[in-house]
């Protein structure tokens, strides 16, 4: 298996950084009341995991270990910085409704742990690689945590209505409560198909 076939399997799936390592549960839950929320925090997490990932393995060998912890956050804040600007500027709609969980990606465990994990151990290539399916298993768990909600919540879809306007929509979904509600339930779900798929290869052997 390539490099970039396994960091991909492991981001998406195997070490996913929501639904596996239960990580980055503030902006999970708090921007994830709507699809295209989710989508502009996860791509946005994933433009800096692929700079900040990128840099610090190239300048893993120079970065002291005694400061290495502050080194990775001056480069993560900088790539933050940036990506706040690009957003602010040519997406200020997005911009607003996320409003402090953009600077907050500077403090965003799964950046800083997949420095500190990966790219202060490995290559530019594998890093990149990595940040990429760390992004983008990030991106797809905010996707899916958030279709659930947006739906049962106002009946849309990215904004577009897919239910019958009949259809009350449960406030709660949208709500904090909801956002708790709805990932201990996918978590649950994940949970018993892994139990129920150890017992089958159990029974298979």
């Amino acid at each position: 298996m390539s490099i970039f076939a396994e960091r991909m399997k492991k981001g998406l799936i195997e070490e996913n950084p929501v639904f596996i390592q239960v990580l980055a549960m503030c902006p999970t839950l708090a921007v994830t009341s709507s699809v295209q929320n989710a989508v502009g925090m996860g791509l946005a997490a994933t433009a800096v995991l692929i700079g900040s990932n990128a840099v610090i393995a190239l300048l893993r060998k120079f970065i002291p270990d005694k400061i290495r912890i502050p080194a990775y956050i001056t480069v993560i804040a900088a790539f933050v910085t940036l990506i706040q600007f690009l957003v602010q500027g040519y997406l200020p709609a997005l911009y607003k409704a996320l409003g402090i969980f953009i600077p907050l990606i500077v403090v965003n465990c799964v950046i800083l742990g997949r420095a500190e994990a990966y790219a202060s151990k490995n290559g530019v290539l594998p890093s990149v690689f990595d940040a990429i399916g760390m992004g983008l298993g990030f991106t797809l768990a905010l996707v899916i945590l958030s279709t659930f909600r947006e739906i049962l919540g106002n009946g849309t879809f990215y904004g577009i209505q897919v239910l019958p306007t009949s259809y009350e929509p449960s406030i709660i979904m949208i709500l904090a409560p909801g956002a708790f509600i709805t990932l201990g339930i996918l978590l649950a779900c994940l949970n018993q198909f892994k139990i129920n798929k150890a017992k089958a290869a159990k029974t298979t052997k």
